[in-house]
C-alpha cells in the first residue's frame, strides 16, 4: 500500500522541476537568434511597425519584468497565443488537439512493447546460452540498432504495399467515417460511438466499423514504436532477471521443493522488475515528448511534429508551451515509477 506521505513527497519535489524548466526554456529562447515582433509583422514589415508590436506585446521591457510575467501566466495555464502555426490561437488549445494523438501512439507502441520484451527478456533468461536465448539477443539488438527512419518505411512496404493488409498513414479513413472528437484519443472516441449508436439502435457490426478502421491505422506506427521499445525491455529484462535467479532465496525456494516456475515468477519477477520498470518509464516519457520520426513517417500529426514546426518559423509560444508540457508529463511518468517501485518493494518508502 502506497502511503499518502510519500506521494506528496514526490509531488512537492515536482515543483522546483518544473520551475527549472520553465526558467531554462524562457533563457534560451531569449538567447536564440531571431525577433518575435519581426516574425509576426512579417519580413518586409517597416521598423516602425516591429516597434510598435514589439510594445505591445511587452518585449522591450526588461528581461525580469518579462520573466516575471512569463512565470505568472503559466502558473495560470496561460501558454499564450501562437505568433505563426495558428495565429492568435491559444497555446493550450493547440496542445490540447496535438497531445492525445501522441499520447495514444505512445500507449499503444509501449504497450506493445512490454508484451513482448518481458516474457521474451524472461524466457532468454532462464534459459541462459541456450538458442533460445541467442535468438532473443540477437532479435533485441536487432530492434535497437535498426532507426525508425528505416523500420518505419521497411513495415510500410510490407504490410501496406506488399500484403496490402494495412493503411499507410493518417489515424482513420476520414473519407469513409466522420469522427466528433471526445477525448482526442482516436480508438477512444471511435469506441465510444459505436457503443452509443448500439445503445440507440441496436447492435450493427457497422457501427464499430470506424473503431476497427482506427485500430488498423494504429497498428504499423505503434508496431514501429514497439519494436524498438520491446527490445529495451527484453535486453533489461534478461540482464535483470539473471541476476535475481542467482540469489540465496531463489535457491532456498527451489531447495524448499517448490517448482521452477514458481519460484520465478512469485520470487523472482517482482525483483527483478524494478529496473524493468525504470527502463519503461524513461521510454514513455520520451515518447510523449514526441516521437518525431514515427509521427512523420506515417502522417500522424502529434506533439513531436508540432514543436518541430514551431521551432523551424519561431513561434516561441508553441515552443515554450510545447517543452512545458512535456516537462509536466515526464514528471508524471516519473511520479508514476516511484509509486510503482513502492508497490514492488515497499522498503523504498522508507
Amino acid at each position: 500500500m502506497v502511503s499518502v506521505r510519500f506521494v506528496v513527497k514526490r509531488l512537492l519535489l515536482l515543483v522546483p522541476v518544473l520551475f527549472g524548466v520553465a526558467t531554462v526554456v524562457f533563457a534560451i529562447l531569449q538567447l536564440s537568434p531571431g525577433n518575435p515582433a519581426r516574425v509576426i509583422a512579417g519580413q518586409r514589415a517597416s521598423q516602425a511597425f516591429v516597434n510598435q508590436v514589439e510594445q505591445q506585446l511587452g518585449l522591450n521591457d526588461p528581461i525580469w519584468v518579462q520573466y516575471g510575467r512569463f512565470l505568472a501566466d503559466v502558473a495560470q495555464f496561460d501558454l499564450g497565443q501562437s505568433y505563426t502555426i495558428q495565429r492568435n490561437t491559444p497555446v493550450t488549445t493547440i496542445l490540447a488537439n496535438k497531445l492525445p494523438v501522441t499520447i495514444e501512439l505512445a500507449f499503444y507502441g509501449q504497450l506493445i512493447g512490454i508484451l513482448l520484451g518481458i516474457p521474451l527478456g524472461i524466457v532468454s533468461a532462464v534459459n541462459q546460452d541456450t538458442i533460445t536465448d541467442h535468438l532473443t539477443r540477437v532479435g533485441a539488438l536487432s530492434g535497437i540498432s535498426i532507426p525508425i527512419f528505416w523500420s518505419g518505411p521497411l513495415v510500410i512496404l510490407v504490410f501496406s504495399q506488399v500484403l496490402g493488409w494495412l493503411p499507410t498513414s493518417g489515424r482513420i479513413d476520414s473519407q469513409a467515417f466522420s469522427i466528433e472528437p471526445i477525448t482526442g484519443l482516436i480508438t477512444v472516441d471511435t469506441f465510444v460511438q459505436g457503443v452509443q449508436q448500439t445503445v440507440v439502435s441496436g447492435f450493427d457490426p457497422a457501427n464499430f466499423a470506424p473503431f476497427f478502421s482506427a485500430v488498423n491505422h494504429m497498428i504499423l506506427p505503434a508496431l514501429t514504436i514497439g519494436i524498438y521499445s520491446m527490445a529495451l525491455i527484453s535486453r533489461m529484462m534478461r540482464s535483470s532477471m539473471l541476476e535475481v535467479i542467482r540469489q540465496d532465496y531463489m535457491r532456498t525456494a527451489r531447495a524448499k521443493g517448490q517448482g521452477a516456475k514458481i519460484t520465478i515468477m512469485k520470487h523472482g519477477l517482482r525483483n527483478a522488475l524494478i529496473p524493468v520498470i525504470t527502463v519503461i518509464g524513461i521510454q514513455f516519457g520520451s515518447l510523449l515528448g514526441g516521437a518525431v520520426l514515427t509521427e512523420t513517417v506515417f502522417g500522424i500529426g502529434g506533439i513531436g511534429t508540432l514543436l518541430v514546426q514551431a521551432i523551424e518559423v519561431g513561434d516561441y509560444p508553441v515552443v515554450q508551451g510545447t517543452v512545458l508540457v512535456f516537462a509536466f508529463l515526464f514528471t508524471l511518468v516519473n511520479l508514476g515509477v516511484d509509486i510503482t517501485y513502492s508497490v514492488l518493494d515497499p522498503r523504498i518508502q522508507q
